[in-house]
């Protein structure tokens, strides 16, 4: 069984005066999450992201197409007790504490109370826990709203943005939070924009453009593909190798004692590497260089 399985998912909006004009969100989506995965759903503002995931806890209705959620349809009550939610944009009520809010939530849900200082311990706010929520930060918000997607041990856990808001500190422990969760067999759908963070834990990630699902595999083999270039560092050149070395590499770079040389593709490599060791130099590394996710993000956007 798939955690959630989209089929054929179209979603279109009526906008203007009478609502006459659509525009088209999301256009024919299939798309499967496996359980235990964390994916990571990629895509600029507006491309549909917000929409799929509304999709996927029953919040709308498609125009055409299926989804099912755990096995389930997404509107049948029974199964959004096993689903954790993190919007973009939280609201959370101003004059409760840390502890009042999540002890409220935990009674909708028919969680354990006693659960509460723990996930407040997971998410660095313990010493916040009897502060109104009014004087928290964005970030901290964020972390609140992390501890109460978690608090009903879901099984399947939809984060929107959790980074949004996060000095690099709060997105390292968040990140930390992901990865935890899926060794304890849980499963994790999120969007973000920040792609460095979605190349560090994601097993698998989804580019949506458009309303269109151009690229989804996993985040390993999709860079493995695109090789930018190779850099050749060594050591104990001379001005007349670097000269002759120039003539096969698209860049030179020096520090120190060492020079690196970026060459464009296996032949230039072998060439700069057969040189070097001809003429008395050092080869200390060869390195190939592959696009990030997020160059490989903006070449689809562009």
């Amino acid at each position: 069984m798939t955690a959630i399985k989209i089929e054929n998912l179209t979603r279109d909006y009526k906008v203007g005066f009478g609502g006459f004009k659509k525009v088209r969100a999301l256009d024919n989506l299939n798309l499967e999450i496996f359980p235990g995965e964390i994916f990571g759903f990629l895509g600029p503002n507006g491309s549909g992201k917000t929409t799929t995931i509304k999709l996927i806890l029953g919040l709308i209705k498609p125009t055409k197409g299926k989804i099912t959620v755990l096995g389930k349809n997404p509107s049948d009550t029974a199964i959004k007790r096993r689903i954790g939610y993190l919007p973009e944009s939280p609201y959370f009520y101003d004059y409760l504490t840390a502890y009042e809010f999540l002890s409220f939530c935990a009674e909708v849900l028919n969680a354990k109370e006693n659960k509460i200082d723990e996930l407040l311990q997971l998410v660095d706010m313990k010493e916040a826990r009897d502060v109104q929520l009014k004087n928290f930060s964005r970030g901290m918000l964020q972390r609140i709203g992390v501890a109460q997607a978690l608090l009903g041990d879901p099984e399947l856990i939809i984060l929107d943005e959790p980074m949004g808001g996060l000095d690099p500190i709060g997105r390292k422990e968040v990140r930390d939070i992901i990865v935890n969760l899926r060794k304890e067999g849980k499963t994790i759908f999120f969007s973000s924009h920040i792609l460095s963070d979605a190349e560090m834990i994601c097993d698998r990630v989804g580019i949506l453009v458009k309303g269109k699902l151009l690229k989804v595999g996993r985040t390993a083999q999709i860079l493995s593909e695109e090789i930018e270039s190779i850099e050749i560092t060594a050591k104990n050149i001379s001005q007349n190798q670097e000269e002759e070395l120039s003539r096969i590499s698209s860049r030179i770079l020096k520090s120190d004692n060492k020079v690196m040389f970026i060459v464009s593709t296996p032949e230039e490599r072998d060439k700069v590497i057969k040189y070097i060791i001809a003429t008395g130099g050092e080869i200390i590394s060869v390195v190939p260089r592959r696009k990030t996710l997020e160059e490989y993000f903006m070449s689809f956007v562009r």
